[in-house]
């Protein structure tokens, strides 16, 4: 079985800011799919289990708030026994334009809270990640402020594009596998920063 998890934070005040793009993708996959999405008080998530490309998959939201997404994440993997390698986890990503999709196998968190806690919970970075583009910070902007802040206007389309790829990219993993996903979505995505 293979888990799918989007980062994000609960609650409506958060609805349809740029920190919870991983969020809005795996409810377009259980929307997709018909794979029903209910709170676990167990593994402090939504989740929901179903089928895609022919695999076995469980999505999951963390309702732990970004920042300790991993606790989520080590509850469900330890729970039934799943190596990292079968974790997918979605994210917003910085330092990719808004609707941009990178795949990649493994690496760090490139500042991101909620992978960061993900890496440490796990122990490891060894898991592959799907990341969406939501814009570069402006100058006079917090990070904080502006991961939380909504898209603009201008930007709702290629939002709304970016995590119609993250879901096309995550069908592919399923399907083929991560090498297949990356020679596909990563071609005409510029270079990000490297990860530390």
């Amino acid at each position: 079985m293979k888990i799918i998890v989007g980062l994000g934070n609960p609650g409506g005040e958060y609805k349809g800011t740029r920190h919870n793009v991983g969020y809005e993708m795996i409810n377009k996959l259980s929307y997709d799919f018909n794979i029903t999405l209910k709170k676990d008080k167990t593994f402090r998530a939504e989740i929901g289990e179903g089928r895609i490309s022919g695999q076995k998959i469980m999505l999951v939201k963390p309702t732990t708030y970004m920042n300790l997404s991993g606790e989520a994440v080590r509850a469900i993997t330890h729970y039934y026994k799943l190596p990292p390698w079968e974790i997918i986890v979605v994210y917003d990503d910085v330092s990719l334009p808004v609707g941009a999709v990178r795949v990649r196998e493994k690496g760090g968190a490139n500042g991101q809270k909620g992978m960061l806690n993900i890496i440490s919970q796990l122990g490891t970075e060894e898991f592959i990640r799907v990341k969406i583009g939501i814009g570069e910070k402006p100058p006079n902007w917090k990070l904080a402020d502006y991961v939380l802040s909504r898209f603009l206007k201008e930007e709702f389309e290629d939002m709304i594009k970016g995590i119609t790829l993250a879901g096309d990219a995550v069908e592919m993993i399923l399907k083929e596998d991560t090498a297949a996903a990356m020679n596909v979505f990563n071609r005409k995505v510029p270079r990000e920063k490297e990860d530390t």
